[in-house]
């Protein structure tokens, strides 16, 4: 690479998309892994997230000199310089039960924003990339830009739902979004992988995505796709998105602006 490799971002692009390749078998092969890691109630990783880490982190490492940040290991801050941010199995509790939707997530994130989103469906035949502007590319072909769209026709992926659930979003809130959610779009849809949601609002199948999580690891890559093809993505409050954010709502024009007026309702319930 140059010494300024954010000069050629198609050429890192290409070059990730290599990586993602190489794993994808490693990832098709290792359907079914059990638990291996504990990470709190219903979080765990498989002994796949920890192998395909630490090789798709060496990889990156060794051909770009970036370094990268991931889901199981750490590694530096994101907020500024740039790094990369990996999650070698999104949606872990689908993949571990032998359910295909699930993927491998990479972001390229510069100063806080991420400027290259991949995300892998291997069991699916699906790989979404994008740099910085677009176009989002599915299998190596453009995609069209997301048109205006309303929220009545459109489908919406909706996040990790306990109704018991406490935290930053309580599941009551989350509850509470469902009964209107359901009313005024098309169909509401729970994937169980992040990832997923933010790849099919980038492509038009969903109208757009509803996450709760904060973690870069699942959002970078997806909110990478959906600026590159015309989307809105901001916080579930309407702030701008960065890579401290603590949600997303990500949609195509039109949907996005919808979605934020039904939750901005909610919360003044």
């Amino acid at each position: 690479m140059t010494a300024d490799p954010l000069a050629d971002l198609p050429a890192l692009l290409a070059l990730a998309s290599d990586v993602l390749d190489a794993a994808a078998p490693r990832f098709v092969e290792g359907i079914g892994a059990p638990s291996a890691v504990s990470k709190g109630r219903n979080d765990f990783a498989t002994e796949l997230d920890l192998e395909l880490e630490r090789t798709i982190s060496a990889t990156l490492r060794g051909e770009t000199g970036i370094e990268v940040h991931g889901e199981e290991f750490g590694g530096p801050q994101l907020s500024s310089g740039t790094a990369w941010v990996l999650d070698p199995i999104d949606g872990t509790f689908n993949y571990s039960q032998g359910h295909p939707l699930s993927g491998m997530l990479l972001a390229l994130v510069h100063e806080g924003e991420p400027v290259l989103g991949l995300t892998w469906l291997p069991l699916l035949g699906q790989r979404y990339a994008a740099a910085a502007g677009g176009p989002v590319l599915l299998n190596g072909q453009p995609l069209p830009p997301l048109p205006h769209a309303r929220l009545a026709e459109a489908m919406i992926g909706f996040g990790a739902f306990n109704i018991d659930a406490t935290g930053r979003i309580p599941g009551r809130f989350r509850f509470d979004l469902l009964g209107p959610l359901s009313s005024l779009s098309s169909r509401v849809r729970m994937h169980g992988s992040t990832g997923i949601d933010l790849a099919y609002t980038a492509s038009g199948i969903l109208g757009g995505a509803i996450v709760f999580g904060h973690h870069p690891w699942d959002n970078a890559a997806g909110v990478a796709l959906v600026r590159a093809a015309g989307g809105v993505v901001t916080d579930l409050a309407g702030e701008p998105w960065h890579i401290g954010s603590g949600s997303v709502l990500a949609a195509a024009p039109g949907v996005h602006e919808e979605l934020l007026e039904m939750i901005c309702a909610v919360r003044t319930v």
